[in-house]
């Protein structure tokens, strides 16, 4: 049995008073079925990342970002990761499945169905203290393969006696042909026909009969009680690099190598750009710093719309507060890859900031987080459906599935330490008491509080 597992059994006889909350998420899991139905790693459809199509180091994006340099000069590293990942024609993300072992890289949803049961959970348990409102929208930015949509649906319909008076539909955000398609086949399967409609350019009907609409562009989603997330997703918006220099700050550009006209460097501007002189304040403390305008947009409209609408959002990404330096980094078949090597064949990622967001939200909202992937996930309870799930367990094969994936989702040292769960939620949500106490916000709302098993 997994060491990280084994020292993780809860202690049922604890008497400690237990948050509002607490009660909502124990119901909830003793009225979730008991199957479980493997890893997705190891069960799930998978589909080439694409590789073979462009062996050579001059990849059609590469011939294109040349060009582009040689017309207008040097770029800006946000300028390079908006064309090699989103470019309509060769951008990485849009032609491609990344996903999965076959792909360049997995996600917590890819491992296993628990993970989204508990994002469904957190949405239920902020549904009912705002109230039980009688409509809602779950909005996902970036859904993947539509897995972890697909899971908390799941939730939501075992719990439809729950929300049985709740009008629910779901809106999708997604910019990728390949993966919305792959999201409808996931999430409708084949109980629909998919349609063109004025704001989204697809539409149809889920598996649990709820209405489903796909949008290119967040703005084009519906106003209203809207519960927003996005997993995974920040981290791929373009970034703006700063380096401190005796001249002052000088922002990182991207140039042709002239020694090799095939290849790509990263050179500073010869003075203070634009941007430099926006994002840059006077008290930063580090050498180099990665600013992504694109997350700050996102999140000011997100507070706005929580302010003025209700609901909540959750984010949740690897990142840090305030503190990392140098972290834009490629990764190609799980592997680390250069960054300006093969462009549009590999992912481009950077860690999101997370007291950038916070900033950005200019307490519209009340924001919670970030906190460790393993802490939210115990704090939902994992342990608890991890426990379950074991007894239910048909064979050694499919508990040792179990136990893997739980490793792979809660240890430090893997997805358990490298992500983290942010949230911002309305503050008529919370107690003038808890708006004043942090802590005491905190530990009023699910996964960012203690959670003690009765």
């Amino acid at each position: 049995m997994s060491k990280l597992w084994s020292s993780r059994f809860w202690d049922f006889s604890s008497q400690k008073p237990q948050p509002p909350w607490a009660m909502v998420v124990q119901n909830t899991w003793r009225a979730m079925a008991v199957s479980y139905s493997g890893s997705r790693a190891l069960r799930g459809q998978r589909s080439s990342s694409g590789e073979a199509a462009e062996n050579s180091s001059m990849t059609p994006m590469l011939r294109h970002l040349a060009m582009k340099i040689k017309s207008t000069g040097p770029i800006t590293v946000a300028e390079y990761m908006r064309e090699a990942l989103t470019n309509p024609a060769k951008g990485y993300y849009m032609q491609r499945d990344m996903l999965g072992e076959r792909g360049d890289f997995i996600t917590s949803p890819e491992i296993s169905q628990i993970f989204g049961e508990l994002i469904g959970i957190w949405f239920v348990s902020e549904w009912m203290a705002n109230g039980k409102p009688n409509k809602f929208q779950l909005v996902e930015l970036g859904p993947g393969r539509g897995s972890l949509t697909s899971d908390i649906l799941r939730v939501f319909n075992q719990l439809s006696s729950l929300l049985s008076k709740c009008d629910i539909s779901v809106h999708l955000v997604e910019i990728s042909p390949k993966l919305s398609e792959i999201q409808a086949s996931v999430l409708t399967g084949e109980k629909t026909e998919l349609q063109e409609s004025c704001l989204a350019y697809m539409q149809g009907v889920t598996k649990s009969g709820l209405p489903i609409f796909w949008y290119r562009d967040l703005n084009d989603v519906p106003v209203g009680f809207n519960f927003y997330l996005a997993h995974e997703f920040l981290d791929a918006l373009p970034i703006h690099k700063f380096q401190k220099t005796e001249k002052g700050w000088r922002e990182l550009l991207i140039d042709i190598d002239p020694e090799a006209p095939d290849k790509l460097q990263f050179v500073l501007a010869p003075s203070a750009t634009p941007a430099a002189e926006a994002f840059i304040h006077d008290k930063e403390s580090r050498d180099h710093v990665e600013v992504c305008p694109d997350a700050g947009v996102i999140i000011q409209k997100l507070a706005h719309d929580i302010e003025k609408n209700g609901g909540g959002a959750l984010i949740i990404d690897y990142g840090h507060d305030g503190t990392k330096t140098d972290t834009f980094r490629g990764f190609r078949g799980h592997k680390l890859h250069d960054v300006l090597i093969s462009p549009g064949m590999a992912d481009l990622t950077a860690d999101v900031d997370f007291s950038y967001l916070r900033s950005m939200a200019q307490e519209r909202v009340t924001t919670l987080g970030p906190i460790k992937q393993q802490d939210f996930l115990r704090n939902m309870g994992i342990d608890i459906r991890m426990q379950v799930l074991l007894q239910n367990a048909k064979d050694a094969i499919n508990r040792n599935q179990l136990l893997r994936s739980y490793e792979m989702l809660m240890d430090l040292n893997k997805m358990g330490g490298c992500f983290n769960f942010f949230a911002m939620l309305p503050h008529n949500r919370f107690s003038s008491s808890d708006q004043v106490k942090k802590p005491s916000a905190s530990a009023s709302v699910a996964g960012f509080g203690e959670l003690v098993w009765k």
